[in-house]
């Protein structure tokens, strides 16, 4: 157990706010926080939300902030400053919840920001499988979003409108999705994949990145349903 846990600890650096829980897993083969980009992980860790409100906080905690979301995008302004929501997907790649806790993120009817927050994580992390099966109820989801443009500016989207724009492949919130393999009977046809943008091109969504993807059973932060 010892050698595990310094194994750990080796993958993921020392003890600090910024690294990574020693019982993560990889996730598509790196570093969960990886998924954001170094530079953009740099400002987030200097900003003042992440140092007095994301220390010390848990997957059972994060959901008090989560509910105080009013908006969804990546950086924003000429200095490209990080969002609270783009901040709060990297504590969660920080802590990785548990698969059960983010499906509660997904399936919250309640506050819509909440759902939005855990689509994003998992179509980080998700296999494309999981990806299509447990964010398809999103196409139902008519209810209005706030999308803080990389200008600044605010443009209103609908949940529905997330789950339909743009194409996959795509940098998401300086992130790149990590879901793609070679074309399958299921992809081309009806499986596609979902993801939030915060590019300023267009008045619709956050969730970028309806593809074709093919399951893919070696990667994914979720292990395989028995």
């Amino acid at each position: 157990a010892q050698a595990s846990a310094g194994r750990a600890c080796a993958m993921w650096g020392k003890n600090s706010a910024n690294v990574t829980d020693t019982t993560a897993i990889s996730v598509h083969g790196t570093n969960p926080q990886n998924l954001v980009e170094k530079i953009l992980r740099s400002k987030i860790y200097n900003h003042a939300y992440w140092k007095e409100h994301c220390f010390g906080l848990t997957a059972e905690s994060l959901v008090d902030k989560a509910m105080e979301l009013d908006t969804v995008g990546g950086t924003f302004g000429g200095i490209r400053e990080p969002s609270h929501f783009i901040q709060l997907t990297l504590k969660m790649l920080q802590i990785q919840p548990e698969k059960e806790i983010v499906l509660e993120f997904i399936k919250n009817e309640d506050y819509k920001y909440v759902r939005a927050l855990g689509a994003f994580y998992l179509r980080l992390t998700g296999r494309p499988a999981e990806v299509f099966q447990y964010l398809e109820p999103l196409y139902n989801d008519y209810r209005k979003l706030r999308r803080r443009l990389a200008s600044g500016e605010y443009c209103l989207v609908h949940v529905d409108e997330l789950a339909n724009e743009s194409r996959g492949g795509r940098r998401i919130h300086g992130s790149q999705p990590a879901l793609e393999g070679t074309r399958t009977p299921l992809s081309s046809t009806v499986f596609r994949c979902v993801a939030l943008s915060s590019y300023p091109s267009s008045s619709r969504g956050a969730l970028n990145g309806l593809h074709d993807t093919v399951s893919r059973p070696d990667v994914g932060v979720f292990p395989a349903d028995e």
